[in-house]
C-alpha cells in the first residue's frame, strides 16, 4: 500500500510573524482587510503565517514552496523590486520562494506527520486601487491550502467631523 504524501497547509494574516525555536510567534493576527484613505497606499508590513503539516512520506526530501499575491483575474501583485544581480522580469519580484527538508526525529512514529511553521513578513506593499486579492501558498507546484482573502478598502468618510451630533431632540 503507497501513501499519497499530499501536504496540508492553514494560512493567516497577521502585522507580524516569525519563527523560533520551531514554533510560530503572531504579533496582530486575526484580519483579512486593510482599510485606507487614499490610493496608491503603502502597507508598512503584512504577516502571512503558515502553519504546514508533511506527512511521513514526504519527509527526508526537499520541498520547494512559493507564495504569491494574486487578484482576481490571477495577476500576482508585486512584491518588491528585484535586488541587485537578480534576473527577473520587468524586474520585479511576484512570488516569494523558498525551499525546506523535514526530518524524522527518533520518537516520531511511523506513519505521523509533522509541523512546519512558515514566517513570510512583506514590507511596504503597494495598492493602487481598492481590491479583493488572495494569498496563494504552493509546495512543490501544488496549492496545498485554502486561499485566504485579503481585501483592501478605501475607508469610508465621515461627513461633518469636527461638528457634534445631537440625537433624540
Amino acid at each position: 500500500m503507497t501513501e499519497i504524501a499530499e501536504m496540508e497547509g492553514d494560512v493567516f494574516l497577521a502585522d507580524s510573524v516569525v519563527v523560533a525555536e520551531g514554533k510560530l510567534y503572531a504579533q496582530g493576527a486575526g484580519w483579512d482587510t486593510i482599510m485606507t484613505n487614499t490610493f496608491p497606499f503603502r502597507q508598512s508590513r503584512i504577516g502571512i503565517g503558515i502553519l504546514l503539516r508533511v506527512p511521513w512520506m514526504a519527509t527526508n526530501q526537499m520541498h520547494d514552496f512559493t507564495l504569491k499575491i494574486v487578484d482576481p483575474d490571477e495577476n500576482p501583485l508585486t512584491i518588491a523590486a528585484a535586488p541587485a544581480g537578480v534576473e527577473v522580469p520587468e524586474g520585479l519580484v511576484k512570488e516569494v520562494r523558498g525551499q525546506f527538508n523535514m526530518g524524522r526525529p527518533p520518537f516520531l512514529a511511523q506513519g505521523d506527520s509533522q509541523v512546519v511553521p512558515i514566517a513570510i513578513n512583506l514590507d511596504g506593499l503597494e495598492f493602487t486601487d481598492a481590491n479583493s486579492y488572495s494569498v496563494v501558498f504552493s509546495v512543490d507546484g501544488k496549492e496545498c491550502a485554502h486561499r485566504l482573502p485579503l481585501r483592501v478598502r478605501l475607508a469610508p468618510q465621515l461627513m461633518g467631523v469636527g461638528r457634534t451630533a445631537q440625537f433624540g431632540r
